[in-house]
């Protein structure tokens, strides 16, 4: 099942100090799981003034508990970054999806 993801980052002053110290090994989350298809698309959610301010995904797991366990090690989470995430069943249109084939 696929879902929109859309996980919005900390509002304290070290809010992008935390994004920051965890992005690399989110980087790295995000490409092996965009190589195993779970991952379809991803970016950052911008502010007015072009700052990070949380993250949006579209995601592929099997199960809701499958995507919930990996919210469990995503380092946004773990790194305390992410601090409101909403998340949404979607279906991604089939003109889209042919880029995963």
């Amino acid at each position: 099942m696929q879902y929109i993801i859309t996980a919005y980052d900390g509002t304290d002053e070290n809010a992008m100090e935390r994004r920051l110290m965890a992005r690399e090994e989110h980087l790295k989350s995000v490409e092996s799981r965009f190589k195993e298809g779970q991952h379809l698309y991803g970016g950052a959610i911008l502010d007015d003034a072009g700052k990070m301010i949380g993250s949006m995904m579209v995601v592929d797991y099997s199960s809701r508990e499958e995507l919930d366990n990996w919210l469990k090690i995503e380092p946004y989470v773990v790194g305390n970054v992410w601090k409101k995430i909403e998340i949404q069943p979607c279906r991604v249109a089939p003109i889209f999806m042919k880029l995963y084939e």
